[in-house]
């Protein structure tokens, strides 16, 4: 890789605003996470990340239910990141609302806003808003394919099964650019990455377990289907995987474990998977896809997921579980100054 495609590479963090702890294991109120959250998104303007990215959820253990409210508040502090979701639930969501939304964020942040569209991992917004999960197929393709009529900012005829129709509709308010970079976040499903490639948007993948290599097919997939229907075959491509950054990779394991055995073995309890175990966990620092450790062991392993897949983004979820904010910012200023330059350092030199 030549020195100027390393400069091509984004590099950004995401979180779920995750309920975390202060140092005595006493959790935190979702009002002063969320407040975290924002002193988070301002650290990494500051050490030079490319994007933030905030997910939407509705449930105890995430504080965050409303991330283009949060990212306002970040924008109104920030001078360069690029804001976003990660993910936007639009299945569950209303497009027209959903665009409008994005659009008054692009506003406030001076052109920075971007959605990430997912049809989501967990499944508590359906019930809570309406929504029958037998159309969850049906939802997201109707919708992702209004909300791709909207983002061309012109009058809009639409009609589907979902909604009423919309007739020569005008939506505001309309953007300075005249348009809002929107991604598709798949996690794993062929279909996924045709859909995105259909509606000739950006692919995110959502890489949480297993080698990052083994995603290749997925990148080489989308890149086909891109060229045969006809869209821009320059369209980016970015990871999302797990991770942390401590002084050593002794110090991030042993921080990072309680945390992520906790989180996984919850999750995993409400959809029948067993325990976690540290051998796992061991495996997946070492070649899955927990990208954790010191800054020089970060460093070489986004530098190798980048190269082995083709990207133009690499997205650390620097939250886990009920990691304190302290250690959470800790990461981010060593992902910001130390890891993402070295980063750039090994694929200038590939």
């Amino acid at each position: 890789m030549e020195t100027g495609e390393s400069r091509d590479v984004e590099f950004g963090v995401d979180t779920f605003g995750d309920v975390t702890v202060d140092a005595s294991g006493t959790r935190l109120p979702y009002d002063l996470v969320i407040r975290n959250v924002v002193d988070e998104a301002v650290l990494a303007d500051s050490v030079g990340v490319d994007f933030f990215g905030i997910g939407e959820h509705h449930r105890d253990d995430f504080a965050v239910s409303a991330p283009e409210v949060v990212l306002a508040a970040i924008a109104s502090r920030t001078e360069r990141i690029r804001l976003g979701t990660a993910v936007t639930v639009l299945s569950s969501d209303d497009p027209v609302r959903v665009y409008e939304r994005f659009a008054t964020l692009d506003a406030v942040s001076s052109g920075r806003a971007e959605i990430i569209l997912g049809r989501g991992s967990f499944t508590e917004s359906f019930p809570l808003f309406g929504f029958d999960l037998r159309d969850y197929e049906k939802l997201f393709e109707e919708k992702i394919d209004l909300l791709s009529h909207l983002l061309r900012e012109d009058a809009v005829t639409w009609q589907g099964s979902i909604r009423p129709p919309l007739v020569d509709q005008q939506v505001y308010p309309k953007t300075a650019s005249g348009s809002i970079r929107t991604w598709v976040g798949v996690g794993g499903s062929p279909e996924s990455v045709v859909r995105a490639a259909h509606f000739g948007m950006p692919l995110v993948l959502a890489i949480i377990g297993g080698q990052p290599e083994r995603f290749l097919p997925y990148v080489e997939l989308y890149r086909r289907a891109l060229e045969q229907m006809g869209q821009d075959t320059s369209l980016p491509v970015a990871v999302h995987s797990p991770g942390f950054v401590a002084a050593t990779d002794a110090e991030a394991a042993e921080l990072l474990w309680p945390h992520h055995k906790k989180m996984v073995d919850r999750i995993g309890a409400e959809r029948g998977w067993p325990p976690t175990s540290r051998e796992r966990f061991e495996e997946e620092i070492a070649t899955g896809a927990i990208h954790a450790g010191s800054p020089e062991t970060v460093a070489r392993k986004i530098a190798k997921t980048v190269r082995d897949l083709g990207i133009q983004r690499f997205d650390l979820k620097y939250s886990t579980g009920e990691l304190p904010h302290e250690h959470l910012m800790t990461a981010i200023e060593l992902y910001g100054t130390q890891v993402i330059p070295r980063v750039r350092e090994l694929l200038a030199a590939a």
